[in-house]
């Protein structure tokens, strides 16, 4: 499953006009998935962690230097609450809950969350009967599927991501707590609705 996760999810460049097959082999390093391409997402998986360690690291940094947001907009230093203890603290306690679940998970029933159709040796010559997504992608697999539309799919799939990237430079209030804006929340049950219902169909 994994090969044919990996030529579904490259083929959605070819819907950019013009250069999109060009950058599809490109990536492949051929005409199809083959090692080249396994070596490039093997690097790429193995980089990635050092990427967001260095990410969080400098996000520390400067919330060390310049101080976290400020929701209510107090200008008094008394009316703030310092990062540690009380955020570091549970950010570590939550982190040690999370690792601990899934160090006992992994050591227990590794198998637990996996397909058996990851087991299958791939065979490019035999497309499975049905080809879909872990759990968690389900919401974007029904988009594309929703739209006959190649391009107009993969545009879908893209805004349906970068619309929620674009919450934190449309909010531009003086009061940046959800305490303060009611509407929020009816909005915010609105999207694990849209959620939940794209991944159940």
């Amino acid at each position: 499953m994994s090969f044919w996760g990996a030529t579904v999810i490259t083929n959605l460049i070819s819907a950019i006009p013009y250069i999109g097959e060009m950058m599809v082999q490109w990536i492949w390093g051929g005409f199809a998935v083959d090692n080249p391409t396994l070596n490039r997402f093997f690097t790429l998986h193995f980089i990635m962690p050092f990427l967001v360690s260095m990410i969080i690291i400098m996000h520390l940094l400067f919330l060390h230097e310049t101080g976290s947001s400020n929701p209510l907009g107090t200008k008094n230093n008394i009316d703030k609450i310092p990062f540690h203890p009380f955020f570091s603290i549970k950010d570590i306690l939550g982190m040690m809950i999370s690792l601990s679940i899934m160090i006992t998970m992994i050591m227990m029933n590794p198998f637990l969350t996996t397909d058996p159709e990851n087991f299958t040796p791939a065979n490019p010559m035999v497309t499975p009967i049905h080809i879909q997504p872990e759990w968690y992608f389900l919401f974007a697999y029904a988009i594309l599927r929703s739209i006959p539309s190649k391009l107009g799919g993969v545009m879908a799939l893209m805004l349906s991501i970068l619309i929620i990237m674009s919450l934190p430079f449309t909010m531009n209030n003086k009061f940046q707590s959800n305490k303060m804006y009611p509407m929020n929340k009816p909005i915010l049950w609105t999207l694990v609705n849209t959620f939940l219902m794209l991944t159940w169909i």
